[in-house]
């Protein structure tokens, strides 16, 4: 590139016209100071018709009264199930399922758990009883509940509560963050 020669004319004139010059500090300019607003993530849609996955092919082994539940959704780390049993998410939610059948409690768990998705709660109290009245001593709710919320897309992982809070007559459930807002 060619090196223009100006003239002493040519150089006043441009003084002129960009008028009072200022020293600058820092090269480096902000250009808006103001908060940059939040993004918004895509809304994904909440299936209210069929929130399970599948039907699971092998169904987990019955437990019995004093038995405990967990369970943790294939990609989720272990230490996510540590965090839960030791109540690290808090408790969004809860709801008693006592004394439901097996028909009522299901239709009661999915409008619940659909409630708690759609409000965005993270960690969710389930109380099942430990299945003392039940015949033949095998718990009916609790052994629901194991296949149910295993099957559920919406559930990270589950565990049996600590004994201040139901035992193993009472489920924490770990919900997935929904980004609807």
């Amino acid at each position: 590139m060619v090196k223009k020669n100006l003239t002493q004319e040519d150089k006043d004139l441009f003084r002129q016209s960009i008028g009072q010059v200022k020293i600058l500090d820092s090269n480096k300019v902000l250009l808006n100071q103001k908060e940059k607003p939040k993004p918004y993530p895509n809304p994904t849609k909440v299936d209210l018709e069929n929130p399970f996955l599948h039907d699971q092919a092998t169904k987990p082994e019955k437990v019995g009264l004093e038995d405990s539940l967990s369970y943790i959704a294939p990609g989720i780390q272990n230490n996510v199930l540590k965090k839960l049993r030791k109540g690290h998410f808090g408790l969004d939610a809860d709801i008693d399922l006592h004394g439901l059948t097996s028909n009522a409690a299901k239709n009661q768990l999915l409008s619940f758990l659909n409630t708690c998705i759609t409000s965005n709660f993270r960690c969710v109290h389930i109380v099942h009883g430990k299945g003392y009245r039940s015949a033949d001593s095998q718990p009916v709710l609790k052994n629901d509940l194991n296949l149910w919320l295993r099957q559920h897309k919406d559930i990270q992982a589950f565990c049996s509560a600590p004994q201040s809070a139901g035992g193993t007559g009472a489920l924490f459930v770990l919900l997935k963050v929904n980004n609807l807002s």
